[in-house]
């Protein structure tokens, strides 16, 4: 009986923690809206936020609060490719510009992670949170993949993505306007490489364009880092 009843309330406990995620998301989005879309409401952030308070002020172990949540985690990867409908729809338009896309992907893949650790270096990170930022420009199903790949630290992976995105999709558009950066295929490309799936997700309010572009890089940068980054590393290890 009391084996039974243990049972029953980490059952209850894991289900008052998804229910603490949902609640957490809608109230979140509640005050966004009332907020007219002011950008520093976004849903992401204020709900992570929310979410970060109460865990600590109740003393939950992240862990805990990761294997409720797993329903979500896992629906991450079907999302992300849900994203290739959007994708196909505009695929005439992205196929004309192959060759510029491929080149700005590159180089988009490999400046932004870098220049995330080379800052962190400075400032005296140790190896294994450096290690941690290198994934920091793929969606987080594939950086969480990534970083059990290479030994990293999946959380701090994760929440380097998320921070990412949500600073890239508020800021990422006024920048982009700022410089005069119009072109909704631009736009789009350059939110899916440096803000992923929260970037995307805001290139889709701005038009379907910009978010089917933005699709595409967030694919092909997950891709190209997936296939590139555990090999680049284990060669780094061998020659250093």
């Amino acid at each position: 009986m009391n084996l039974f009843n243990a049972d029953l309330m980490e059952l209850f406990i894991a289900a008052s923690l998804l229910v603490l995620t949902l609640c957490a998301y809608f109230t979140g989005l509640w005050a966004f809206q009332k907020a007219q879309h002011f950008s520093l409401l976004h849903p992401l952030m204020s709900s992570c936020l929310l979410i970060a308070a109460l865990l600590y002020s109740f003393d939950i172990d992240y862990t805990r609060y990761q294997q409720a949540n797993s329903a979500f985690y896992w629906l991450l990867g079907p999302a992300t490719i849900a994203l290739a409908i959007p994708l196909n729809r505009e695929f005439e338009r992205i196929r004309a510009l192959a060759q510029p896309l491929l080149m700005t992907l590159l180089f988009g893949a490999i400046a932004a992670p870098l220049c995330a650790v080379t800052l962190a270096y400075l400032f005296g990170a140790e190896p294994l949170t450096l290690l941690s930022l290198t994934p920091k420009s793929v969606t987080t199903p594939i950086a969480l993949g990534i970083a059990k790949e290479i030994g990293a630290l999946g959380e701090l992976s994760a929440g380097v993505v998320i921070f990412t995105g949500v600073v890239g999709a508020i800021a990422g558009p006024k920048l982009l306007s700022l410089i005069g950066v119009k072109d909704e295929r631009l736009q789009g490309f350059t939110l899916g490489i440096n803000a992923h799936g929260v970037g995307t997700a805001r290139a889709f309010d701005i038009s379907p364009l910009c978010g089917a572009f933005s699709s595409l890089a967030l694919g092909l940068t997950g891709v190209l880092t997936a296939l590139t980054l555990p090999t680049l590393l284990l060669w780094l290890e061998k020659a250093f």
